[in-house]
């Protein structure tokens, strides 16, 4: 009888202090919104560790290359010297890709400028897909693609890309800053410039 009381009692004295606990950690935030930063932080986290591990290093000088725009002229990551580059790598058939266009653009409409520099890099096959969809979109940065499959591609390779959307942040001379999965650590960067 004593240790069926003792359990019920501590079935109910335990949760209460952990429910007072959270709400002294969370001060003037409901309960649903800690949690929910809480989530967001360890989802943000995850994708980085699951996605960018092996991404390049801040201090690391970024592999140059020179591939085609939508209108078949070269273009070179050199060009862009002296400018921070947001390099976004992307294809139209990928739905995350897809689902980011929309920030992706108010980021440059936001930050473009004659310091900062967005170059979109897509691992599409098809140049009528990819130019339809980057005109259709609005998208009016700097894209080029080698036209090769993600994985096969070199700059995939040089930039150690496991998951698109990657991106990195580049600056003036050429070396790395950070690089992501999550738009939203990219947004953060910029506006840290």
């Amino acid at each position: 009888m004593v240790k069926r009381f003792i359990l019920i009692a501590a079935s109910i004295v335990l949760p209460v202090c952990l429910i007072l606990t959270s709400c002294r950690q969370g001060a003037g935030k409901k309960a649903e919104d800690v949690a929910q930063e809480a989530t967001e932080v360890t989802e943000e986290e995850d994708l980085d560790i699951k996605y960018a591990a092996e991404m390049l290093t801040k201090g690391t000088q970024a592999p140059s290359f020179t591939l085609k725009d939508i209108n078949g002229n070269d273009v070179s990551l050199e060009a862009f010297k002296g400018k921070y580059v947001v390099l976004d790598f992307w294809a139209s058939w990928c739905p995350d890709c897809r689902k980011d266009v929309p920030a992706m653009k108010a980021l440059c409409e936001k930050y473009s400028s004659d310091k900062v520099a967005f170059l979109g890099v897509s691992f599409d096959t098809d140049k009528d897909q990819w130019t339809g969809f980057v005109k259709e979109n609005g998208m009016e940065w700097t894209h080029v693609s080698p036209m090769i499959k993600w994985k096969e591609s070199q700059v995939s390779q040089d930039y150690k890309v496991n998951w698109i959307p990657s991106m990195y942040l580049i600056d003036p001379d050429g070396k790395i800053v950070f690089g992501t999965v999550v738009l939203e650590k990219l947004e953060k960067a910029l506006a840290s410039l």
